[in-house]
């Protein structure tokens, strides 16, 4: 069961990243076109949100129970001292809480009663901010053995 939530975590990743790149492109569109605001981009952000709130419970999970959880771990004791553990127990857990409430924030723009060139603007800057957390926060395989996973869950 651990590797089946920790493999559909790694997959979310990518619909995460995806949609959120759809997201950004329609908010900046819509900002820089003067656009109206339409209930498809209403829709892309909260599939947008959806998906970020689905892999933080997955990942809160795996933050608390999973197989290097902050339960059931059984560590040095030294978490700030080992990069292992200060990656996945502190910078990627809360820089994704972040990165999902400024997915969150973004979402609700949809919902305000403002102009349209400012929700799409907050919007954006909103879903960039994320995006870029997200791709800093990530164990990417070039980031080293220690913190580097595989591109897709499985290869090695």
């Amino acid at each position: 069961m651990q590797t089946g939530l920790l493999h559909l975590h790694n997959l979310l990743r990518w619909i995460i990243l995806i949609l959120l790149l759809v997201s950004i492109y329609k908010s900046y569109s819509g900002w820089r076109g003067g656009k109206a605001f339409q209930s498809g981009d209403k829709k892309t952000w909260l599939f947008t949100m959806i998906a970020a709130h689905l892999t933080l419970l997955l990942g809160l999970y795996q933050w608390t129970l999973g197989r290097y959880g902050l339960f059931t771990f059984k560590g040095d004791g030294n978490m700030m001292g080992n990069a292992f553990t200060r990656f996945f127990q502190v910078e990627h857990p809360v820089s994704m809480i972040i990165a999902v409430v400024l997915i969150t924030l973004g979402h609700g723009m949809a919902k305000k009663p403002v102009d349209h060139t400012t929700r799409y603007r907050k919007a954006f800057f909103y879903f960039l901010i994320a995006l870029i957390l997200i791709v800093v926060a990530v164990p990417w395989p070039f980031r080293g053995d220690v913190i580097g996973r595989p591109w897709f869950p499985g290869a090695n």
